[in-house]
């Protein structure tokens, strides 16, 4: 029988070749068969989101870094481990529960994690340190769950409105910040979504990722220049909006849009790739050599470790991973088609306008606002007592949250409209009387001498909740075992006049939540299994307002 020899010494007979190659094949098929779903979410996200556009790049490159050492990779094919397998299970596991509560970021990585068990399953220990950095660097195609990109547009926009702000300042011209609102006098800048930086941080971090394992110097440097991409996007980010303000003060708004139409995009990513460069350009001069003396790519050494000549491939580790992976393409197959059922509740459109004493003066969220949010249904409305003090009453309803759409925290919201977060304590409200356990966030407010107070919580399946980060475990929870994901936030706000003190605002917001609470009853579905009577017309959960 004829026998190839890799360069551990590692023999391989030529039928059992054969085999592997087929199993291997046949593994990476159906591991692109099992996660598809995940995958055409991964590819969706890419195309529509310019945060991740660069997503189209990253297997590119993965690619070209496993097909630049393919010959260490077969050098360093050697004893199969039973850890694939072990992999391959741990895999299925987060693709079902990613599958089940629409946390797509638990089945991407379940993807990853099962080609790391392919590759264990096949050459083991030795040929999964060669594959490591190629199929890592995978993670940087990831889209962020939405809500966690929320949170980080927002901090970003009112880091890089500051920053911004600061740099114009330098220049001795007046600047006024309202929250991510640069005022000018004669002209109003707002740091919108689309400047908030992302869509360079995330393809930086995958950049600088790739530059310091090119980056042949000691440890502690590679590791600077791979962290150094956060602060070197939230400058040049707020460089130019800086430059964008300067154009303002001396040209007028419609060059400075123009500018910045220019200036985004690809023109401010090259600007942070060519810091990066500089960046290790500095630490080579550090150590007294020029820039491609430091930076290519790694030599792979071969496996060093002898194996024995005569033993024969094992194949039951690679069988084992094509047979569960198949296993997790069935039942991916199963979970991905489980239909959703909204349940029955009324439209807020039928919510009272008159609340006890209150009389409420209905409004509504503006056309890009509304589709931000992405909502599907809501009321907004300010009630007045007969004194003629406000309560702010919103509640946003979504019928799914497995699109990724979910309530924002108003905690985050708040800070990019100008008002300063004072105060924030999480507390619970309790009437006996009415039957009412309430916990909640109650925020104050303050935008120059106006002061405002904030109750809010979340309502996952009829539950209320006050901390968001235990909101997304209930919704994990009901995803999987209830077969919902809706969701609603609740939100009152009041201001507090300048005749009254803090407990004047808190008596007023409590004083609603107990006429208003009961009237949310059939607008909010409760938790099943609890049988409450709709209020008028009954709709179905997914209707949109």
């Amino acid at each position: 029988m004829l026998m190839k020899t890799n360069k551990t010494g590692f023999r391989l007979a030529q039928p059992n070749a054969i085999y592997i190659s087929l199993i291997l094949s046949l593994s990476v098929l159906v591991v692109f068969v099992a996660f598809r779903g995940s995958l055409w979410e991964l590819v969706r996200r890419w195309r529509v989101q310019e945060e991740y556009s660069h997503g189209f790049f990253i297997p590119v490159i993965a690619a070209w870094l496993l097909w630049s050492r393919r010959e260490a990779l077969i050098a360093n094919l050697g004893r199969p481990s039973w850890a694939g397998p072990a992999l391959i299970l741990l895999a299925g596991l987060m693709h079902v529960i990613g599958e089940l509560s629409a946390l797509y970021i638990l089945s991407h990585g379940a993807f990853i994690v099962a080609l790391f068990g392919i590759v264990l399953g096949l050459g083991g220990y030795p040929l999964f340190k060669v594959t490591l950095i190629p199929i890592v660097f995978l993670v940087f195609a990831i889209p962020m769950p939405y809500f966690i990109d929320t949170v980080l547009t927002w901090r970003l926009q009112l880091i890089s409105s500051e920053l911004g702000t600061f740099f114009i300042r330098m220049l001795q011209i007046p600047v006024y910040l309202e929250g991510n609102v640069i005022d000018l006098g004669v002209y109003k800048l707002q740091v919108v979504e689309a400047c908030s930086g992302l869509r360079y941080l995330y393809p930086l971090l995958g950049l600088s990722f790739l530059a310091a394992y090119l980056f042949q110097a000691p440890l502690w440097q590679r590791a600077v220049v791979f962290l150094s991409a956060i602060p070197i996007t939230i400058l040049m980010n707020s460089l130019r909006i800086a430059v964008v303000g300067v154009l303002v003060n001396y040209f007028g708004p419609q060059d400075a849009e123009g500018f910045l139409h220019m200036f985004e995009g690809w023109i401010i990513f090259i600007a942070c790739a060519g810091v990066l460069v500089g960046e290790m350009t500095l630490f080579a001069r550090l150590s007294d050599k020029k820039f491609f003396d430091v930076f290519y790519p790694p030599k792979i050494s071969p496996n060093t470790v002898p194996q024995p000549a005569t033993v024969m491939f094992n194949r039951a580790p690679l069988v084992g991973c094509l047979v569960l992976l198949c296993g997790v393409a069935v039942v991916g197959y199963f979970v991905s088609g489980r239909q959703e059922i909204p349940p029955e509740r009324s439209a807020f459109a039928s919510f009272p306008n008159v609340i006890g004493e209150w009389r409420g003066r209905p409004s509504a969220l503006d056309s890009n606002t509304e589709r931000y949010l992405g909502v599907s249904d809501y009321i907004l409305s300010d009630y007045f007592e007969p004194r003629g003090q406000r309560v702010n009453f919103y509640v946003a309803y979504y019928a799914s949250q497995r699109t990724g759409v979910a309530p924002h925290s108003p905690s985050v919201c708040i800070p990019g409209n100008g008002w300063i977060i004072a105060r924030f304590e999480r507390t619970d409200y309790t009437n006996d009387d009415r039957n009412i356990s309430l916990p909640y966030n109650r925020v104050l407010i303050s935008r120059g001498s106006d002061k405002q107070l904030v109750y809010y919580w979340f309502v996952q399946r009829g539950i209320p909740v006050a901390n968001e980060y235990v909101s997304k475990l209930y919704l994990l929870r009901d995803a999987i075992f209830m077969n919902r994901t809706d969701g609603a936030l609740v939100r009152l706000t009041t201001p507090i006049y300048p005749t009254e003190s803090e407990s004047d605002a808190d008596k007023r917001l409590q004083s609603f939540i107990q006429l208003s609470l009961p009237k949310l009853a059939g607008y909010l579905p409760p938790p099943p299994g609890t049988k409450i009577r709709p209020a008028m017309t009954p709709l179905k959960g997914d209707h949109p307002s």
